[in-house]
């Protein structure tokens, strides 16, 4: 009892021993993952490969606080259940097995390197993870080689399963595939020397007879399927066929230059830096061949089979690819122009801006006297001869040569060289600037992308790029003061299909049209002749009034006769004499009983007339035309209307901001039609919106009673306000709804205020725009179909983005970066033709074939060659090698005399595959398929084996 009480009784510890392990804890793991994957069970079925594509699947297990994948390649293919389960009932062997002896996937030409080795279709490969260290201790590659063969067993799995030993650049992999009393290791012997008695065919064969061979019985023959591979490093006389480009001769106009208006295009360098031959011998059996280290019959040109396969240059130079990106890079710029051509050239700037400023401010700012156009132009060409005399000849990052070859040949050609009106693209082609929303191939915004890329790239780069972009802005305002139009423009209002840039320029354009035709119209007023122009409006009659203005108007007072000749701006009537005029048109309608006189008329509109009286006939008048827009002045204006809110006070505003043009017609028609009604402008401006009927008068005759339509009686409609607030003014007496001076200017601007940066976002859907036109030219001349393909990726994913408000950079490098991979494609396939003489006349008959044969190198990973050494491309291959071997002929030796030397080099690499069936262990074992794989190289020795043994006897 007291040892009992006693609490300091020694308490013994209990060790169990049921808890599991790490290492048994990791091979359940494994054996749940291949359950996961149901990989349990046979896997038996066809030892026929059938066309398929490799997938894999990885999952992580841990041993311990070791992090290894587990991951499983598989073929996927289609193939029939009832053969599987009849094979299945023949044949127990697993799959993998079967697969030893298949020679339908000998030397695949891509595929993991345990297919080549093994030919396999399914497999297990276990790997350290990413940042563990390699398996190089023999005790833990025992280890879990063990796991391994446990969990096959346990499981039932009859998948091989690899393990990844030693550094992974070696690529040595040990493993085990069990199947019903069977079993295949996979060993590996990896030197990085060939020793001299295994470096042949025979020493092979003594190594596997060693390792299969069972001394009671008699070896069978051993199949063997031998590749030799030549590697074809110098082309000689067949050099790389694309011609740098003349870099002086570029711009200037010279013979030799680059063609304007396209981007060059090829490689620099040969994009194709070696051929690879295999020389295959696919079934040949033990004592048909000799090859030891005296004497060899594997002749290559004697091989039945022949296949090749091209090594590209990484990252060849190509010419578009450099003019694409190195446009690309001014993206990233942040200097303005005057940061980039210098701060001392900015200084002497200084004060001629001021000048500029001046103008500007004088141009838009109301003066009391009229201000004459000369005066203006004076000033702004004095600001601009000040800043070039103070700009050095040695600053000019352009020659004045260069300069005048660009803005007199290239941008402003004479008028009779350029068209007026946009020419439309080949059918092809024709909605690819829509597309893109850079503009059209023949417009100026096209030419300058591709001036200023040619420029940036040959002719200083960004200072050279600030320096043209300066020069233009200043023709462009030349071109306003003077009244020239920019020809390569489309006419009429801006394209918003096109990109920003290109609407401007239109814009400019439209200012242009609308100075002259003021100025026209004054010079007409001397001499007593109207020429009002009309401008489109809302319904379909008015749309028509205005095509019809187009060609003439009636006659009567000119647009700006009631101004000063020597004004030049379009002033509207002060608030003082337009209350005047109205005091007065209601004195003449009420005190002497009698309308004011008509103005503004273009023609009478057909038979029509007025309701009150019914007598007077219907005349359209002269209309202003709408003002024209770019895309970032209707977002601007959408914004402020979206701002006015969505009440009743704020939706009335919007609407009244919104019919500054109905107004103006209103206004028009009334001084057209004195004395007419708001169902008479509706009869003319929008007839929908005028309902008639027939109907039956007092005396019983049908007559035609009108009224409008209900939208227009709704109380408060703004056509009715609009109306009522409408004067009797003529168009040319109206306030401008396009103020084309004030719009000029803010266009000019916008293009002074442009960085180098700026001016290349807007000019980079031109640039890509030619970039696609160029390998649409270029590709149709190979005629490959993967690059067509390619073409209609890259304009598609250069769309999306192009048209986003905001383009991704990150997205516009992966579009350029298609495109130089197209124009890679296209370098190789014109350095292959050139090599096999592809459109020469010795080519003959056989250069369709030829053509297909190398369309199918470019696309595939190895290609048949028909006829092997004998066909006509074999023969063409030979003859290259027969070229290289006599390059490489010392200049000290004579040509001729004895000297024999060989039609190929020696083999980069030699390939033996050695298989049999034979019974291992014992004599009376099953006859189990054996496979070893030999890579001899010139710094590389790899035996690579798979020998089955029988499990139930042995």
């Amino acid at each position: 009892m007291a040892a009992d009480s006693d609490p300091e009784t020694e308490v013994f510890e209990i060790t169990d021993f049921t808890t599991a392990s790490e290492w048994e804890r990791f091979v359940s793991r494994v054996e749940e993952v291949l359950n996961d994957w149901k990989l349990i069970g046979s896997s038996a079925g066809r030892g026929e490969y059938t066309s398929g594509t490799w997938e894999e699947k990885s999952q992580e297990i841990n041993f311990a606080d070791f992090k290894f994948s587990i991951t499983h390649h598989y073929l996927k293919q289609e193939s029939d259940k009832s053969d599987l389960k009849e094979e299945l009932e023949e044949d127990a062997f697993p799959l993998a097995m079967q697969d030893l002896l298949c020679m339908n996937n000998d030397f695949p030409p891509r595929a993991h390197c345990l297919v080549r080795w093994y030919g396999m279709r399914e497999f297990l490969v276990i790997s350290p993870g990413a940042n563990c260290e390699a398996i190089t201790s023999e005790s833990k590659c025992n280890l879990l080689l063990s796991s391994v063969s446990i969990s096959l067993a346990n499981s039932g799995c009859q998948v091989p399963m690899f393990v990844q030993i030693q550094q992974k650049w070696r690529r040595l992999y040990a493993g085990e595939c069990q199947g019903p009393g069977v079993r295949t290791d996979f060993e590996m012997v990896h030197l990085r020397k060939v020793p001299s008695q295994y470096n042949h065919l025979s020493g092979l064969l003594d190594i596997f007879k060693a390792k299969i061979g069972c001394p009671l019985t008699p070896l069978p023959p051993v199949t063997i399927a031998i590749r030799f591979t030549y590697v074809l490093q110098d082309w000689q006389q067949y050099s790389w066929p694309q011609q740098p480009p003349d870099f002086d001769a570029l711009l200037g106009g010279e013979v030799g230059g680059v063609e304007f208006g396209k981007l060059p295009f090829g490689a620099c360098e040969d994009p194709i830096s070696e051929l690879h031959l295999a020389t295959t011998w696919p079934h040949l059996t033990e004592g048909i061949v000799v090859d030891n280290d005296v004497y060899s019959d594997l002749d290559p040109l004697q091989a039945p089979h022949w296949s090749v396969r091209v090594r590209k240059a990484e990252n060849p130079q190509c010419l578009l690819g450099d003019f694409l990106n190195e446009f690309f890079k001014l993206c990233c710029r942040k200097e303005s122009t005057e940061e980039i051509l210098g701060r001392g050239l900015t200084e002497e700037e200084g004060k001629e801006n001021t000048d500029l400023s001046a103008a500007l401010s004088k141009l838009t700012e109301p003066a009391a006297a009229p201000m004459s156009k000369l005066s203006v132009s004076s000033m702004v060409h004095s600001a601009r001869k000040h800043i070039r005399r103070h700009r050095r000849v040695d600053e000019s990052p352009l020659s004045n040569d260069v300069l005048n070859s660009i803005l007199l040949s290239k941008l402003f050609p004479a008028k009779s060289l350029m068209p007026t009106t946009r020419l439309i693209d080949s059918l092809s082609f024709q909605n690819l600037f829509n597309q893109l929303k850079s503009a059209p191939s023949d417009s100026l915004t096209y030419r300058l992308a591709l001036c200023v890329c040619l420029v940036n790239f040959y002719h200083g780069g960004v200072r050279a790029l600030a320096h043209l972009w300066q020069e233009f802005v200043l023709e462009m305002r030349f071109r306003w003061e003077n009244n020239h139009l920019v020809y390569g423009l489309a006419s009429g209002a801006p394209d918003l299909r096109c990109c920003l840039l290109h609407q401007k320029l239109q814009m400019l354009n439209c200012c242009i049209e609308r100075k002259r035709a003021r100025d026209e119209s004054r010079k007409a007023s001397d001499g007593g002749k109207e020429r009002d122009r009309p401008l489109p409006g809302g319904g379909e009659n008015g749309r028509r009034s205005r095509r019809e203005g187009a060609a003439g108007a009636s006659p009567g007072k000119s647009w700006d006769s009631w101004s000063d000749s020597e004004d030049e701006f379009f002033e509207c009537l002060s608030d003082q004499e337009e209350a005047a005029a109205a005091k007065e048109g209601e004195a003449e309608k009420g005190g002497a009983g009698r309308a004011k006189p008509p103005d503004g008329r273009l023609h009478p509109h057909g038979t029509m007339t007025l309701l009150n009286p019914s007598t007077e006939p219907m005349y359209i008048p002269v209309t202003q035309e709408p003002a024209p827009m770019t895309e970032d002045l209707l977002e601007e204006q959408s914004e402020v209307l979206a701002k006015l809110g969505t009440t009743a006070e704020g939706a009335h505003l919007r609407a009244r901001m919104q019919s500054a043009c109905l107004l103006s017609d209103m206004e028009s028609f009334k001084a057209a039609n004195p004395g007419c009604s708001l169902e008479d402008f509706v009869r003319w401006y929008s007839p929908r919106d005028y309902v008639e009927e027939e109907v039956v008068d007092e005396a019983g005759a049908p007559v035609l009673r009108g009224e409008l339509s209900a939208r227009m009686k709704i109380p408060g409609n703004m056509w009715a306000e609009a109306w009522d607030t409408a004067r009797s003014v003529p168009a040319r007496r109206q306030k401008r709804l396009f103020d084309d001076t004030k719009e000029a200017e803010k266009v000019l601007h916008y293009l002074s205020v442009q960085k180098p940066a700026d001016l290349t976002r807007h000019l980079l859907p031109c640039i890509l725009h030619a970039a696609v036109l160029k390998l649409k030219e270029e590709e149709s001349l190979e005629d490959i179909p993967s690059v067509k393909k390619a073409v209609q990726q890259a304009t598609s994913h250069a769309s999306k983005q192009l048209r986003h408000p905001n383009p991704d950079h990150k997205k516009l490098e992966e579009v350029i970066s298609q495109l130089v991979a197209v124009e890679t494609v296209i370098a190789r396939a014109r350095s292959l033709k050139a090599k096999f003489g592809i459109g020469k006349a010795e080519a003959g008959e056989d250069s369709e074939d030829l053509e297909k044969f190398v369309i199918s190198l470019l696309e595939e990973p190895e290609v048949a060659v028909l006829g092997a050494g004998r066909g006509p491309a074999g023969s063409i291959i030979h003859k290259l090698f027969v070229s290289s071997q006599r390059v490489k002929r010392s200049p000290l030796k004579p040509m001729g005399g004895g000297l024999n030397v060989p039609d190929f080099p020696p083999p980069a690499g030699r390939e033996i595959l050695l298989r049999t069936c034979v019974p291992r262990p014992a004599p009376y074992s099953k006859a189990l398929p054996q496979r070893l794989f030999c890579v001899l190289l010139r710094e590389d020795f790899r035996l690579a084996g798979a020998l089955s043994s029988d499990t139930s006897f042995f």
